[in-house]
C-alpha cells in the first residue's frame, strides 16, 4: 500500500509538470466563474493565481531536473569507467535512490 501511494505521488508530480495541468486550472477557474461568480471574489482570483504559480515553478523545476539528468547521463555514457545502469535511477523512487546515495557513500 505504501509503494502504492510513494508511485503515485511520483506520477502526480509529473503530470502538474505538463501543460495540461494549467488547462485544468484554467477551465476550473472558468467553471467557477460560470457556475458561482458570487463566490470568486478577491479570494477566487488569489487562489487562481496562487495555483498557476505552484504549476509555473513545478513546471521550471521539472525542465531543470530533466536538463540535468540528461547532462549527466551523457557524462555517464562518456565515461569508460562508470556504470551506466546509473542512467535509469532516475525512474526509481526517491526513498529508493536516497537508500542508493547512503550506501554508495559508504563506500567512499
Amino acid at each position: 500500500m505504501l509503494d502504492l501511494i510513494r508511485r503515485g505521488l511520483t506520477q502526480l508530480g509529473g503530470l502538474v509538470a505538463k501543460p495540461s495541468a494549467f488547462a485544468l486550472v484554467l477551465t476550473y477557474g472558468i467553471l467557477w466563474l460560470l457556475f458561482a461568480p458570487d463566490t470568486f471574489g478577491w479570494q477566487g482570483l488569489a487562489t487562481m493565481a496562487v495555483w498557476f504559480m505552484t504549476l509555473l515553478i513545478q513546471r521550471a523545476e521539472h525542465r531543470d531536473t530533466q536538463a540535468m539528468q540528461a547532462k549527466l547521463d551523457e557524462l555517464l555514457h562518456a565515461l569508460t569507467r562508470a556504470n551506466n545502469a546509473m542512467t535509469r535511477i532516475d525512474e526509481q523512487q526517491p526513498e529508493d535512490i536516497e537508500l542508493h546515495r547512503e550506501q554508495a557513500r559508504k563506500n567512499d
